[in-house]
């Protein structure tokens, strides 16, 4: 699935904000609430009230159906609200959600930026007319513009620095609700992270859709790498810098480079693997083979050996036979994997994917299954393996907090939120770290 659902990445959360009596509901990935939080700055800067905005999700069919019955749920609970849905399902098919009853207008991921589109909403100047507005994703060419600063925890803060993606993965939607791949320039990225750094955050999260294709559409097309390096040399103050996921056949040299020589670029990577097995790989139109993914690891681990990696993997994609799913499995050890994100295929209409020969939907949920139980296996030998190590722990709240490879700790006594504490680790349980 796509970069930006990885590695943060399907968290999959929903949550509902409320604030000056405009209420947003995300559903789907990190970017999705990183950009709730710029429509929020938008709607109250334009005096935007009485209304409710579903910023939607289409990475899975289940995904757009969560999006159809939260906007129900939410009309049946705000009968006199304006009822505005966004997002990438919105951005996908519009005319499917125009066609609800319990929605008044429906924005494109494009449009949902845009300053004039929230003033024209709190004035009531958008004529019926124009109830939908979703412009070609395709021909949008310009870079973020709408940076926020601090969106997430007290102690860590997520930076958008790309949006897009150029790949036509066969299974994939992503492309059509996000268009192609854009970036952020290095010295605008750099300019938010001081400032947030400035605020007290200990960590920033580097989130996009494609983030190994940063810098491509810029002058001179420089690098992950590159960004990576100069946000670490620019600003000595941060602490942290996290990377939220790769696409591990596009990793280029400065970035190895980095992971080998920067301790303060965290060391752990979520991975677009998708699938163990070649056959399936291509079927995909994935650019990295199994021995791409295994020699990735193997390199960075040498780098690094305290590293740690997750990753997505699709389980009963079309075509797959007991065979190709063995070879997923057998992916999981030998790129020693530790935190996996499994998703069962979900066939998407309009993608070459939808059109190969289809596994029962009984396999693919068993398949998943098996999948989730190795994840818990080698999470939980993980875990059990930090017991009496010590390790440099990011407060989250008082009592919660994440070490450097993200693995969850839990403390007995309460601590300074957002400080960086070295602890040693007491005990674990097959989710967490415990410190007594």
């Amino acid at each position: 699935l796509c970069m930006f659902l990885m590695g943060s990445s399907i968290h999959s959360f929903w949550t509902l904000f409320m604030k000056s009596e405009v209420k947003f509901s995300t559903l789907g990935c990190r970017l999705n609430s990183y950009e709730t939080e710029s429509m929020r700055h938008l709607a109250n800067t334009a005096g935007v009230h009485e209304a409710v905005v579903i910023n939607t999700c289409a990475v899975t069919q289940q995904a757009v159906s969560k999006s159809r019955q939260e906007i129900r749920r939410l009309r049946r609970e705000n009968p006199n609200s304006t009822l505005i849905v966004t997002g990438c399902a919105a951005q996908i098919d519009p005319t499917s959600f125009s066609k609800m009853g319990e929605v008044d207008f429906v924005l494109g991921n494009s449009e949902k930026m845009r300053p004039e589109i929230w003033s024209n909403l709190s004035s009531d100047l958008m004529p019926e007319s124009e109830r939908v507005q979703v412009d070609d994703i395709m021909s949008v060419s310009e870079t973020a513009n709408h940076l926020i600063d601090g969106f997430g925890s007290r102690s860590r803060a997520y930076v958008q620095i790309q949006n897009g993606c150029d790949h036509r993965c066969t299974f994939c939607t992503i492309p059509f609700g996000r268009g192609n791949s854009r970036s952020v320039p290095a010295g605008v990225v750099v300019e938010q992270i001081k400032r947030l750094v400035q605020k007290g955050y200990n960590e920033i999260v580097l989130t996009g859709v494609d983030l190994t294709s940063w810098g491509a559409d810029l002058p001179m097309k420089p690098k992950l790498g590159n960004l990576v390096i100069r946000i670490l040399r620019l600003i000595p103050d941060l602490n942290r810098l996290r990377i939220s996921s790769i696409d591990s056949i596009e990793v280029d040299e400065e970035l190895l480079d980095a992971i080998a020589t920067e301790s303060r670029l965290m060391p752990h990577f979520h991975l677009s693997l998708q699938h163990g097995d070649d056959l399936i790989l291509k079927r995909m139109k994935r650019r990295h083979l199994r021995e791409d993914a295994i020699l990735f690891c193997k390199t960075v681990r040498n780098l690094r050996p305290e590293v740690t990696f997750g990753a997505d993997i699709i389980a009963g994609f079309p075509t797959e036979t007991d065979k190709h799913f063995e070879s997923s499995i057998k992916l999981v050890e030998e790129c020693g994997l530790t935190w996996l994100h499994i998703f069962p295929y979900s066939k998407r209409d309009g993608t070459p994917a939808a059109r190969m020969p289809q596994i029962d939907g009984k396999t693919i949920k068993s398949r998943a299954k098996l999948l989730r139980l190795l994840g818990k296996k080698v999470r939980t030998k993980h875990l059990t393996e930090q017991i009496g190590r010590k390790h440099k722990v990011l407060m989250e709240s008082s009592i919660l907090g994440r070490t450097e490879q993200f693995a969850e700790v839990l403390f007995a006594s309460p601590k300074q939120e957002g400080s960086i504490i070295d602890a040693t680790i007491s005990d674990a349980s097959n989710s967490q770290l415990m410190v007594y």
